[in-house]
């Protein structure tokens, strides 16, 4: 189990999705705040502090993608450390070096990772931080 009251962002454009995650992730012991868009992300960052991680998407709503979030992330003292799983569509090996270069702890295909492995990779890191 995650430590007690570990908040976790997802940071998703699909509902259906955002719901799904939602739910293992409270069934495997983390508050979740959702976002669909860059702004609403940014926006939560920046007003509840409790915040430890972030589950981030590549297409988003709006027109920012995942890639300016974690861009913004980076550059920010207070978020720089804060551990990044990047989980998407978008599996082309452009985009995955270029968020792990950015600072993504690990990268996702949707298609080839079902949910309860990614959270015991987000478990995995906890426990070692």
């Amino acid at each position: 189990m995650p430590k007690p009251n570990l908040r976790i962002l997802v940071v998703e454009d699909e509902q259906p999705l955002i719901e799904a995650i939602k739910k293992k992730l409270e069934l495997s012991g983390f508050q979740v705040l959702s976002a669909r868009s860059v702004k609403q992300a940014i926006d939560y960052l920046n007003t509840i502090s409790d915040i430890s991680i972030v589950w981030l998407d590549h297409y988003l709503m709006g027109k920012e993608t995942g890639m300016d979030f974690i861009t913004w992330m980076k550059a920010e003292e207070r978020f720089k450390n804060m551990p990044i799983f990047v989980v998407s569509n978008t599996v082309t090996s452009d985009k995955v070096t270029t968020y792990l270069a950015l600072g993504a702890d690990k990268y996702y295909a949707k298609a080839n990772y079902r949910l309860d492995q990614i959270i015991a990779d987000i478990k995995k890191s906890i426990a070692q931080t």
